[in-house]
This record gives structure tokens, C-alpha cells and sequence, in this order.
């Protein structure tokens, strides 16, 4: 098969018509399935790819795990130095990444843009924090004693990422673990591998023209199996997971069997709360993005919007006339807002959803129907809804909004937080004492709990996660780096006495 026109622009990034789909031991192969990419605007094939086989994976941690004894031991500055020139590779390559992340995953073109940018951006950060991964000097009780924190490397970190951010989280966790000297194993989602291709292509030509191992990073397109080989390999101490709640929960217990660590990026069912006083037009836009965007694949979509009843019907009514304008259609042309959901399953998913939501009592005030076409287009769907409904607890991917109203501050904080996810959340006022209350303990139990913003768009500054069934794990910008090291307290006695701590007396 040859490719079509509109993807010339794959030569410029390394892709074909037929790809092989596992990096290993700084090799190309792929002795698994064929699978076909799909193009979600319209369901045909985008290109081939032939996955990764255990024996395949076998020889990749075999390699991975020689490379990790030699990348520990380069120093942390020079390690940033790598990230930084993989951070001016994805500056060259940022419009053609920035296309294939829409053309293979459905999002708008400024999005899949911004999703590699959002890559850039980390590795800036991490190039910082190459130079900071400080430890602490704590005074001992004990005279001529002194007592430290070192950070050392993981040795391998695992990262297993999903379809709506097919690059970006690999972004969010692999900068950091190079920098802090760990080696990356990175399993792509199944439905994105062409994503993954380009992004390991990319890493890989920085490594080899720094003569570095290629199995500083390995990666593996394929499907459960490969996922299920890092979850259980020993030789992995970290697996960062990013999907649903109930596949993480598994990842999590066959991690943990080994003793090993998990970093957990699950499901999320964000609420944004308008109190009376909001500003009502920056409100609006707020939930328009934080609803519509990634066609409501984003796992900090709003899908739940608390609404103050003395303002109920006037923001609805905004809401509703801003809807109708959305601009549905091919993600890659220009002034669209909504792509297509991800795959056809997504879009029978959604068909699903929508008879669920009618038969507990909810109200379709706009759309609630797939479109009729090719690809995997849904209208945008808002729904009137008891809060105390089964299907408000649950998460639909796809773009519905739930709407409820609320009387007081207390109401609200309780419907938010009545949910078994906790990622992110958001409230619409102007009021010191409403904000510090819904940021504070007796507040939103949510990772990200933000004010006057949308519950999406987080900046990479700070760490990224949330609570409950979202798993608790933390990604990106603050301390999240302490993830990917092993902390180890060192107490030196520099004396010739051997004093013992609590004052014990040992003969």
C-alpha cells in the first residue's frame, strides 16, 4: 500500500506506508501482528505497523537494563543536556508532530499543536531540574554525625500511555526519568502507533548522535500483552499507567505483587461549580472548552457543571446559544472546535450513554446524536440531571454535560466530591472567603482544584493528578521528580565514638 496525498508530510518524520513498531537495543523490528491506523475523521486506513512480539519485548529489557547501568552513571547535568536537544528536535518537528497527533488521534489541529509543545515545554523544565535534584542535610543528635538524603535512579521506568494524550504524557513522565537517570520502556497506546513511531524516532536520532545506547529508550507498539509484560517484569521498578480506573486498578495489584511502584493517571469526573456572583461570560467560555475540547476525551473534562439556581437558566441559555455555534467536522482544517470521537467504539459507547442518561430521568436540552457520516462524529450534548443519578457517577468519554443545580456553597462542595474520581474541579467567583473554603480542607477533594479557569488546560508547572479512583498519582512540574529516584538516608560518623540515637546505652 503506498500513502495518500494529505500524508506526504509523513516522510518528514520517518513513516511509511508500512512501519515496524518496536525500538529495541537501538534497532527497528517487529515480529507481532500487522495492525492498521485509522483516520477517526473518516475510518480509513492511515498506514501499517507491525507490532512488537514477547520475544520482542524480551530482547528490548535485556538491553534496556545494560543501558541503565552506563546512563546512571552520566552525571545529572549532562543527562539534561540529552533532554534539552530531544526538546529542539520536537521545536523542528512541531508542526508535522502536531498534525499526526490530530490526523491518528481525532483532536483539533491547535490541540495536537499543543500537545507536542506541552513535550517541549517539560523539556525545558526538566534541563532546570537536571541541575536541582537536591537532597537535605538534617542534623543528627549524635556529636561528630552527620545525616543526609541522597537521590539516586530507578534504574527502568515503565510508562504505559492512552489514545487522548498519545505523546504528552509520555512527555510528562519520560523527561523526567531520563533526567533523574533512569532508561524509559514505553508501550504507546494500540489505536496511536504511528505516534509513538515518530516520538521514538525523534529520540532515538538524539541518542545516537550523542553516541548514547539506543536502549536508554525502548518502546513497543502493541496491545495488552506488552502491557501486562511491564506490569510484571521485575526489572522495572516504576510503571507509570494512564487510562481507565478499572484497568489501572489491575496494572496496580500485578505491580504491587512485585513489590514494585506504581504511578496512577486514571479516570476523571470533573465538576465546575458557578456560585451567584460569578462572571457569567467568562464562566460560559470556560465550559465550553473544558466540555467540547478533545471532543470530551480529555480526562479533565468537565462532564458534571453545578450551577447556582438564582443563575440556573441564564447561564444554560448562554451555554445552549454557544453550542449551537460549535463548528463540527475534519480536525485539520481551520475553525473547527470538534473532531471526531477516537474510534467507532467510542461513538456506539457514546449511542449507549445517551439511552442510559434518558432512562435515568435526564433531559437532552441539545444534541444527544451521533452524525451521520464516515467518521466518529458526535453532536455536543448537554443534559439536565439529577445529581444523585448512577450514570452522573460514571464516566461517559465522549462530550456530555451533565448540568444540576445547587443552593448553597456546602451543596455544591458535596455534589463535587459525591463521585468516586477526584481528579479536577473548578469554581466561578469572585469571593475571598468561597475561594479559600473550596481550596481548603472542607473544600473540593480533587488533585487540581482551580478557581475562575476550566477544570482542563493544566500547565506543566505543577503536578499533575488526582485522588480516589484517579489513582493519587502526580506527573509533570512541582516534586514530582521524587517519583523516579530512591531516596536514601545516609547517616556518617566521622568521629571515633559510637554514640547510639534515643540515648540507648548498648554495653
Amino acid at each position: 500500500m503506498g500513502l495518500a496525498k494529505e500524508y506526504e508530510f509523513f516522510s518528514e518524520i520517518g513513516l511509511g506506508p508500512r512501519n515496524l513498531g518496536c525500538y529495541v537495543n537501538g534497532a527497528w523490528k517487529g515480529n507481532g501482528p500487522v495492525v492498521s491506523s485509522s483516520n477517526p475523521a473518516n475510518n480509513q486506513v492511515i498506514a501499517e505497523v507491525v507490532e512488537a512480539s514477547t520475544q520482542d519485548y524480551e530482547e528490548g529489557l535485556q538491553a534496556c537494563n545494560e543501558a541503565a547501568k552506563i546512563w546512571m552513571q552520566v552525571p545529572a547535568p549532562k543527562r539534561g543536556d540529552i533532554v534539552r536537544q530531544i526538546g529542539d528536535a520536537l521545536r523542528a518537528k512541531l508542526h508535522q508532530l502536531g498534525r499526526l497527533v490530530s490526523l491518528e488521534m481525532g483532536k483539533i489541529l491547535p490541540e495536537g499543536i499543543g500537545e507536542v509543545q506541552e513535550i517541549i515545554d517539560m523539556c525545558d523544565f526538566s534541563v532546570g531540574l537536571s541541575r536541582q535534584l537536591n537532597g537535605s542535610v538534617i542534623p543528627s543528635e549524635r556529636p561528630n554525625h552527620v545525616m543526609m538524603e541522597m537521590w539516586n535512579p530507578l534504574g527502568i521506568v515503565g510508562v504505559i500511555t492512552a489514545f487522548n494524550f498519545p505523546c504528552a504524557v509520555l512527555g510528562w513522565n519520560a523527561c523526567i526519568a531520563l533526567v533523574c537517570g533512569n532508561c524509559v520502556v514505553w508501550k504507546g497506546a494500540p489505536t496511536t502507533p504511528l505516534i509513538t513511531i515518530a516520538m521514538t524516532k525523534l529520540i532515538a536520532g538524539v541518542l545516537e548522535k550523542n553516541n548514547l545506547p539506543g536502549a536508554i529508550f525502548t518502546s513497543f507498539c502493541g496491545g495488552a500483552e506488552i502491557g501486562q509484560a511491564i506490569s510484571k517484569d521485575r526489572r522495572i521498578p516504576l510503571v507509570s499507567f494512564t487510562g481507565s480506573s478499572k484497568v489501572g486498578l489491575m496494572v496496580q495489584q500485578t505491580v504491587n505483587e512485585r513489590y514494585g511502584k506504581c504511578l496512577l493517571e486514571l479516570s476523571g469526573n470533573n465538576a465546575i461549580v458557578v456560585m451567584d456572583d460569578a462572571d457569567i461570560q467568562l464562566a460560559v467560555r470556560s465550559v465550553l472548552f473544558a466540555a467540547v475540547g478533545t471532543a470530551g476525551q480529555r480526562c479533565t473534562t468537565c462532564r458534571r457543571l453545578l450551577l447556582h439556581e438564582s443563575i440556573y437558566q441564564k447561564v444554560l441559555e448562554q451555554l445552549v446559544d454557544v453550542y449551537k455555534q460549535v463548528k463540527i467536522g475534519n480536525p485539520l482544517e481551520k475553525g473547527i472546535l470538534l473532531g471526531p470521537l477516537h474510534t467507532s467504539e467510542s461513538r456506539k459507547n457514546f449511542e449507549k450513554g445517551i439511552e442510559n442518561i434518558k432512562s435515568q430521568g435526564g433531559k437532552i436540552v441539545i444534541g444527544g446524536s451521533v452524525i451521520e457520516s464516515e467518521g466518529n462524529f458526535v453532536q455536543p450534548t448537554i443534559v439536565e440531571i439529577s445529581s444523585s443519578a448512577d450514570v452522573v457517577k460514571e464516566e461517559l468519554f465522549a462530550p456530555v454535560l451533565y448540568v444540576m443545580k445547587f443552593k448553597t456553597l456546602k451543596e455544591a462542595i458535596e455534589i463535587n466530591n459525591s463521585v468516586p474520581q477526584g481528579l479536577s474541579s473548578s469554581i466561578f467567583t469572585r469571593r475571598p472567603e468561597i475561594i479559600f473554603k473550596w481550596t481548603g480542607p472542607h473544600g473540593s477533594d480533587c488533585g487540581i482544584v482551580n478557581v475562575n479557569i476550566p477544570t482542563n488546560g493544566a500547565e506543566i508547572g505543577g503536578a499533575f493528578g488526582g485522588e480516589k479512583a484517579t489513582g493519587g498519582g502526580r506527573e509533570a512540574g512541582s516534586d514530582s521528580w521524587k517519583q523516579y529516584m530512591r531516596r536514601s538516608t545516609c547517616t556518617i560518623n566521622y568521629g571515633n565514638e559510637l554514640p547510639l540515637a534515643q540515648g540507648i546505652n548498648f554495653g
